[in-house]
């Protein structure tokens, strides 16, 4: 709270509660001196990461690694004086404690660990621990430490040299009393628990948790114990937030992407997303196809629907060419895009409502020889299907978007599925909490998508509730209507929205033109290509980033914008820093769809008081493997920005709150003389 902004009784009422905290001078000059000590101590580390897609085994490790730097602590104290297989085994104690104490345990034949090694190895985690700490306060490192071992770990730690050896023998003494009550399990884990929280002080997640890998929820129970995190929010996590706000089109899509990927799991087992009624429709009208497929079909066809609907309320979106069923010819089995035929399979739209027919009355859905998976329509022609020409009257244009009584049933059910869920809610939840579509902080912009553009470089305009915006004040009032269709307070419209921020391409989260129906229903790959925003092009120019960054406030020499969303194609040498340098893309490819398109497995940008670098890493077999092999990722290592000059707390956002609080106690000191 900035007392200069405040009238002069709510300064004084400011500085009553502040008295309240410091009643004695001392107490203030205590305070004033130990925050004046903590802006001096260098920044904490910063973690980076992007578009985890759903791959908890991968994410897990790369959380316990701590992203490398773990090894190379390890490696920096220990290389001459430890093994290579020895730092091994102790890394990959610290990554899994429990589990690798217990595969020690087995290999000895379920007999105790000698004492000998607990000594050596706590003896080492101490080490290194302390190694850790040292950019810390010691009020900092202690609160970070587990209950539990608090005090003997604070006492380790800090220990302090003496000619007499007091303190050696004092701590020589703790060590002897863990081994003699066999506590040498549990103070390992907490070391390595204390380790891992000291290598990372803050972790930013930059975008899409959600779709691909099937355990985006386990990804999110880990982040929801970390110490301390940001999220911004990607198109793939904007989708399920739609579907949990009860957006249909957004329920349509996950359903849709969670089946295309094999990974219905977190649905049904995780968020009790029931699939059964779907997969007894799609049988219905698909009887020709397995389950999962004739399901895959029949949730294609519920998304165009859907969607449709979307694009006819909002003509402000500017999406009316993906109005695509209206536009497909059933006698001759083919679709106009853009004055071009291409060929597609009409047996894939027995749900489709027709136009109106020469007596001018709606027909009910094609009939189609679906069962026996031919092309045709046999009942086209006499159904009142046009022959030729693409209705063009709006009216008319709905009809073939509206679902028929089998279908609304079914997107009911669906929907109140995903409203209801406690779980999904308790996820979505945490999402909100700590989310949000942009973040400045510490002089860098991270957001997932693109910001919308023109060809010139210039911020593309969005109406949102009536306003014109662009910018910074598109992304402030589009995060407000996203909160807001989270609430009991959410109209239809706040609603809608969530889908067009998830797939709209003049949406910052997607900026591209999504090729849904191309991919799925014509075979001519001319028509997959996604046409992206401006901003993808133009992101390559230092003069454009440097735009962007004054946009969102930022003026200063070495401030960086941080993406997620595009795949960095490292195996084709794309280079993830852009724009010399202004500019990091960190989509590395966590997701196991995307390892042949990147040829790595993901990044981590780390940002220290020394500078910026990036770590790419590459695949990771299994958890198990690490285990039992001490097998780590592998990452290589990247310097992308050199400090000019040590950075510290005072350089920092917590460090401007700081020198706050330092000022207001320096008001009440002269208060109180």
């Amino acid at each position: 709270m900035r007392l200069d902004n405040m009238g002069k009784s709510d300064r004084e009422k400011y500085l009553d509660l502040l008295a309240e905290k410091y009643p004695e001078r001392e107490d203030i000059c205590r305070e004033i001196i130990n925050l004046s000590a903590i802006m001096n101590l260098p920044k904490g580390t910063e973690h980076f990461m992007s578009d985890l897609h759903g791959e908890y085994g991968a994410f897990l490790h790369i959380l316990n690694n701590c992203s490398g730097v773990i090894k190379e602590k390890v490696d920096l104290l220990f290389g001459k004086t430890r093994s290579t297989q020895e730092r091994r085994e102790l890394c990959t104690l610290v990554y899994y404690p429990v589990e690798k104490l217990a595969l020690m345990r087995e290999q000895n034949g379920d007999r105790p660990l000698p004492d000998s090694w607990y000594r050596s190895t706590i003896v080492d985690l101490v080490a290194l621990a302390k190694f850790l700490s040292s950019k810390y306060t010691r009020s900092k490192v202690r609160k970070a430490m587990p209950k539990d071992f608090a005090y003997i770990l604070d006492e380790l730690i800090h220990e302090q040299k003496d000619e007499d050896d007091n303190q050696l023998r004092y701590h020589e003494e703790i060590y002897n009393t863990i081994l003699a009550l066999k506590n040498g399990d549990e103070f390992i884990e907490a070391l390595a628990s204390l380790i891992k929280r000291l290598a990372v002080d803050h972790l930013h997640i930059v975008g899409d948790i959600y779709d691909r890998g099937g355990e985006a929820d386990k990804i999110i129970d880990l982040l929801m114990d970390h110490h301390s995190i940001d999220i911004e929010w990607g198109n793939h996590d904007m989708l399920w937030m739609g579907a949990a706000c009860g957006n249909r089109a957004c329920c349509a899509n996950v359903v849709r992407v969670n089946l295309k990927y094999h990974s219905t799991r977190i649905l049904e087992n995780r968020y009790g997303i029931s699939l059964r009624p779907l997969t007894i429709f799609a049988l219905k009208h698909y009887p020709a196809m397995d389950p999962e497929e004739a399901a895959l079909q029949a949730v294609y066809v519920l998304c165009q629907k859907l969607e449709g609907q979307e694009i006819l309320r909002h003509p402000e979106y500017g999406m009316d060419h993906r109005l695509l069923l209206h536009r497909i010819n059933f006698e001759n089995s083919t679709i106009d895009l853009d004055g071009h035929l291409y060929s597609i399979d009409t047996a894939l739209f027995p749900t489709l409502m027709t136009n109106v027919n020469p007596s001018g009355s709606t027909s009910g859905a094609l009939a189609g020889n679906t069962a026996a998976g031919t092309p045709g329509l046999s009942a086209a022609s006499s159904s009142g299907v046009r022959n030729s020409g693409i209705p063009t009257d709006r009216n008319e244009i709905a009809k073939y978007y509206e679902l028929t009584p089998e279908e609304e049933e079914l997107v009911d059910d669906l929907t109140r599925d995903f409203v209801t869920s406690i779980e999904l809610h308790r996820h979505i939840d945490f999402l909100y909490d700590v989310g949000s579509l942009y973040l400045v902080y510490n002089g860098n912009l991270l957001f997932h998508g693109a910001i919308p553009m023109d060809e010139d470089g210039n911020f593309r305009p969005l109406t949102i509730d009536g306003v014109r915006c662009q910018g910074r004040e598109l992304y402030d009032m589009a995060e407000a209507k996203a909160r807001r269709a989270f609430t009991d307070s959410a109209t239809e419209d706040d609603i809608d929205f969530m889908w067009f921020l998830w797939g709209g391409e003049n949406s910052p989260l997607c900026c591209r033109r999504l090729k849904t129906f191309e991919r799925n229903y014509i075979s001519d790959k001319e028509t997959w290509g996604e046409e992206t925003n401006p901003y993808d092009r133009l992101k390559n120019d230092p003069v454009i980033c440097d735009r962007v960054l004054r946009e969102f406030g930022l003026y200063e020499k070495y401030s960086h914008i941080i993406n997620g969303h595009t795949p960095v194609r490292a195996s084709a040498g794309e280079r993830p820093v852009k724009a010399d340098g202004r500019l990091i893309v960190i989509d590395g490819g966590f997701s196991n769809a995307y390892h042949k398109t990147t040829g790595i497995a993901g990044y981590t940008l780390i940002f220290n008081s020394h500078g910026l670098r990036l770590k790419a890493h590459q695949p990771f077999e299994s958890v198990e493997a690490a285990i039992a092999g001490d097998k780590d990722i592998e990452s290589d290592s990247e310097i992308t920005w050199v400090a000019p000059e040590r950075i510290f707390v005072k350089d920092t956002d917590i460090g401007a709150g700081i020198a706050e609080e330092i000022s207001d106690l320096k008001r009440l000191l002269e208060r109180e003389n």
